[in-house]
């Protein structure tokens, strides 16, 4: 049983999608549209840079997404594909709305328009800080953060693997949660390039106004379950999933729990689809009895189907 996970922002890397939209008629067609829909070369973007623009936030998770389903249909449209059919989706945090175009809740135009406004709204929230915890658990963490509460919001924001983890919040609290974790036995605690706070209270501004957007956009029933980041519990009706898309952007992403559920509800194999190996990396460490499969190229759905 197979499941079907989607990378989300960081993933992205100049070049990417190149070789698929020279090989993949699907690929290109996805990358035409996207230049379409949002009025601009994406795929001259995605396959040239500059890394500095591809990074920005407003690019960087409408190219992610793109890439994402120019291989999901690439690898939908390849002989002996029908194997390879997700029985549950998952996306990390902007990979959700991958997840949901591949489950039919969102069509891709209208999940590209909404990543692109997402990506607008959490540049503009230039609040705060992130930093990477690794090797300390989550509930001592959790209870680091809480002690910083004189500085500012800190949470554990994402749960991406065990002894690895992400905190967010104002940046003193979030500095001084650096050097508690420290002191409690972290290996090390590294500041993150990001723009603003990501999955924290901080982001409550741009949680109201992706609401806005979200609201006026044609949201379906999936067609099979997604493993919610916020709950890590699976969801398929519209209501839910509205919910979901909105409550992301201030949860923490509950990548450990979205792996856990897979195994309890019988998934054997994980494939990532799109742009890098990080999501394989950390379902490795998170369940390491799960076959692994990345597609990001052609040559990768080629041997995906062997």
């Amino acid at each position: 049983m197979h499941a079907f996970v989607f990378p989300g922002q960081g993933s992205q890397a100049v070049g990417m999608g190149k070789e698929l939209a020279e090989r993949s008629a699907q690929a290109r067609a996805i990358f035409d549209q996207a230049n379409a829909v949002l009025g601009f070369d994406l795929a001259a973007l995605c396959f040239e840079g500059p890394e500095d623009q591809l990074t920005a936030t407003e690019n960087a998770q409408p190219a992610i997404l793109t890439v994402s389903i120019a291989v999901l249909e690439t690898l939908r449209a390849a002989e002996g594909a029908a194997g390879l059919r997700p029985r549950l989706v998952a996306g990390h945090s902007l990979g959700e709305y991958s997840a949901l175009v591949a489950a039919g809740s969102l069509g891709f135009a209208e999940a590209l328009r909404l990543v692109r406004r997402r990506g607008e709204l959490m540049a503009a929230s230039n609040e705060g800080t992130m930093a990477a915890v690794l090797g300390l658990e989550l509930a001592p963490l959790a209870e680091i953060c809480a002690s910083v509460g004189e500085y500012g919001p800190c949470v554990v924001a994402n749960q991406n693997a065990p002894g690895q983890l992400v905190i967010s919040g104002a940046t003193e609290a979030v500095q001084a949660a650096g050097e508690r974790a420290k002191a409690a036995g972290a290996k090390r605690v590294m500041p993150l390039n990001v723009s603003a706070a990501f999955h924290s209270p901080l982001m409550q501004a741009a949680a109201a106004g992706l609401a806005e957007a979200v609201a006026a956009t044609p949201v379906g029933d999936a067609a099979i379950p997604l493993i919610a980041n916020t709950t890590a519990q699976p969801i398929q009706s519209a209501a839910d999933i509205r919910r979901e898309l909105v409550e992301q952007v201030t949860a923490p992403v509950r990548w450990i729990g979205s792996v856990e559920t897979m195994v309890d509800h019988g998934v054997t194999a994980v494939v990532e689809i799109g742009a890098g190996a990080v999501l394989n990396g950390l379902v490795k460490r998170i369940a390491p009895a799960l076959q692994r499969i990345n597609i990001a190229s052609a040559d990768d759905i080629v041997a995906a189907i062997k």
